[in-house]
């Protein structure tokens, strides 16, 4: 993917992670052909004393008429299970953004024309 941007916020830039990244956005392409950019940004939040640093990650695609952004931070404190899930959130958002294009979502069928009269009430009256 050639419009792919990484940052790295609060630790240092890690070469493992960032190949990663670059196989997981490569991957995108296979759910969609549109995708015209794609940012993604990895944090090690502060604060986590019982369970270590847990990493966060934050992945934005943009393909045309849409932007889609997820923003995840998992109960593991392993850098590579919070890029995997946050990729594989990513995956099903583009998946469904593709079905919605393609006309293929899930329609809920019409409620029956006998189920959705009003009950009548008389005028005043003519009540019984």
């Amino acid at each position: 993917m050639e419009a792919l941007q990484i940052h790295w916020l609060d630790m240092p830039k890690s070469d493992a992670a960032e190949t990663k990244i670059r196989e997981r956005a490569d991957l995108l392409s296979r759910f969609s052909e549109d995708v015209l950019k794609c940012e993604v940004w990895v944090a090690s939040p502060h604060g986590h004393h019982r369970k270590g640093p847990l990493y966060e990650v934050r992945i934005r695609v943009m393909v045309p008429g849409e932007e889609i952004d997820v923003n995840l931070q998992p109960e593991s404190d392993d850098v590579y299970v919070a890029i995997r899930e946050a990729f594989d959130a990513v995956r099903r958002k583009l998946e469904e953004h593709e079905r919605r294009l393609r006309g293929k979502v899930k329609a809920h069928p019409r409620a029956k024309s006998d189920r959705t009269r009003r009950r009548q009430i008389p005028p005043r009256g003519e009540r019984t």
